[in-house]
């Protein structure tokens, strides 16, 4: 009888262990990537008046910027979700968007956040842009003659 008690027992414990085992495994893991200022720092940054060298001291420098002759800074911060054996997906994405005319001087201030994944313009200061009628695929096109294989062998 004795033994049929202990059996018991550590039976019982056993399932509840692997009961908590197995719900903490369903629960969700997050994970956090990059940096966002604050927007009381944005909030000192002056469109027109401010350069790249102001924007560095006041915010800190990004992560990355941009692509074409260091047009903007790209400030991004995302939150990932992991779930057990799903794989992670992202739950949260923010950029902040500092762009510079050909002078260095702050042309626009931008914020973005995703919304049902789709990039939405939470907060916006415009500057006027001479490309702006052109979408990115008719850039990328337009660009597509003027391409010289010599200049990229060197």
């Amino acid at each position: 009888m004795r033994i049929d008690r202990h059996v018991k027992k550590t039976l019982l414990t056993a399932t509840v262990l692997a009961a908590g085992l197995t719900l903490g495994a369903c629960s969700p893991q997050y994970s956090n990537h990059g940096y966002i200022p604050p927007q009381e720092d944005l909030e000192k940054i002056t469109v027109g008046q401010d350069t790249r060298d102001t924007v560095a001291e006041t915010v800190g420098v990004p992560a990355s910027a941009g692509l074409l002759t260091n047009s903007g800074y790209y400030y991004v911060r995302s939150r990932r979700q992991a779930m057990w054996f799903m794989a992670p997906r992202e739950t949260e994405r923010e950029v902040v968007a500092v762009s510079f005319d050909s002078n260095g001087v702050v042309q626009n201030v931008e914020r973005f956040g995703l919304e049902r994944g789709n990039v939405v313009t939470l907060d916006r200061r415009v500057t006027s842009s001479p490309i702006s009628d052109k979408s990115f695929i008719r850039q990328l096109l337009g660009n597509i003659g003027r391409l010289n294989p010599a200049a990229l062998a060197g």
